[in-house]
């Protein structure tokens, strides 16, 4: 029997005194019912957090924590609002615990939310990821790709998961927040799930998780998302896959909702950032809006 994939490199340690206490946070978030993807991206964090700062939790002061944040020039507005979110939970979870004596995270400032644009990767990417990948992450690409799965669900694949009825295959999804959802999924993709990991790697199995690992029996979804970048070029990310997909899914049907439903959204909203608005579209509007039958000056002067 082929042995597991490794899941990522393992966890750099912590300074002294900090890893009982993020222990019990993380104890506390498992006890809360968080999800592993929330549990790992919050004990990343604060761990980067523990080793940055390097003097024990119960020294750390708003502004030691805030001058930190201030020196993180390079970090985008999601990603400060994350490691604010983090530390906002974590300190504020060991001062009601009685573990510190003051919350030093209620001195950051708040980080407004950013709209960023849709960016789904353009045909010439999905070509060049292809061919730059093994067979391996190839199936992760066309996961996100012709699924619109997030690199988590990707990771937890299962052939378990893979269901036929009336219409046609399904896949149950492991989202976000422990929430499942069964979505339509081509003949090929489901052809591509039955094989297991024999289908891309010669002597695995052929039931049981889609990327074996050393998370809970599965790849874990950052090494997943790694082994995705690697393979794309430049700055592209296997997220952008995903909205290539809802992009791509939208201009098929004009149906917001079922592409909702497809991506797993809890809003609408966060569905509108995924779909780009076709270039040719916006020209066509902006054409149509133009023509309202009045003679212009210039149209006369001509």
């Amino acid at each position: 029997m082929t042995p597991p994939r490794k899941s990522g490199p393992a966890p750099l340690p912590v300074p002294a005194g900090w890893d009982g206490l993020i222990e019990g946070y993380r104890q506390h978030l498992q006890a809360a019912g968080r999800p592993k993807t929330t549990i790992a991206t919050r004990l990343a964090h604060i761990s980067r957090i523990a080793r940055a700062l390097d003097v024990s939790p119960t020294r750390v002061t708003g502004r030691v924590l805030k001058s930190w944040f201030a020196t993180q020039t390079h970090w985008s507005t999601e990603t400060r609002r994350g490691y604010r979110n983090s530390a906002r939970s974590f300190f504020g979870w060991a001062h009601d615990d009685g573990q510190i004596g003051t919350n030093p995270s209620t001195e950051l400032p708040h980080v407004a939310a950013a709209v960023p644009l849709p960016k789904p990767a353009p045909d010439r990417v999905w070509k060049e990821s292809l061919l730059a990948a093994d067979a391996r992450t190839a199936v992760m690409l066309e996961l996100a790709n012709g699924v619109g799965m997030r690199r988590a669900e990707v990771a937890q694949v299962h052939t378990n998961d893979l269901i036929e009825s009336f219409d046609g295959y399904q896949l149950l999804v492991h989202g976000k927040g422990n929430k499942k959802r069964l979505i339509p999924i081509t003949d090929e993709v489901a052809a591509m799930i039955q094989r297991g990991a024999a289908g891309h790697t010669p002597g695995a199995s052929t039931e049981g998780y889609l990327f074996p690992g050393n998370d809970n029996g599965h790849l874990s979804p950052r090494w997943v998302g790694t082994l995705c970048a690697k393979a794309m070029p430049d700055v592209w990310t296997m997220h952008k896959l995903r909205h290539r997909f809802a992009t791509r899914a939208y201009r098929a049907t004009r149906n917001i909702r079922a592409v909702q439903r497809l991506l797993g959204h809890a809003s609408v909203a966060t569905t509108q950032i995924y779909t780009a608005v076709d270039d040719h579209e916006m020209r066509a509007a902006v054409v149509g809006a133009s023509g309202s039958g009045v003679q212009t000056p210039w149209q006369t002067a001509a």
